[in-house]
């Protein structure tokens, strides 16, 4: 099993870490909004599943608002705790 907080995915591929991310049993939070939607639609074509992704939109909460980041997790984790994140993807919001 691959630690996340080392640092290991920095500057890798996009497919290597929602594959990881899928094995471990996690959702990809991302603003990343220009690669990873066709990469999941790749997914989808080839019926490959994922963890789920939630999408961030930096008009929305900036990079830089990490406490704001945190507070929208953290009210969605409370909201959807039952969720079945397989394959599901989400937009945040504030």
């Amino acid at each position: 099993m691959v630690e996340w907080e080392n640092g290991h995915f920095l500057g890798q591929e996009d497919s290597p870490c929602l594959r990881e991310a899928a094995v471990q049993g996690l959702t990809l939070v991302t603003y990343d909004r220009r690669t990873i939607p066709p990469l999941l639609k790749t997914w989808a074509e080839e019926e490959r599943t994922h963890g789920g992704v939630v999408f961030v939109d930096e008009k929305t909460i900036s990079p830089a608002d990490i406490g704001g980041l945190v507070w929208a997790l953290t009210r969605l984790a409370r909201e959807t705790w039952n969720w079945d994140w397989t394959n599901r993807i989400y937009f945040l919001r504030r």
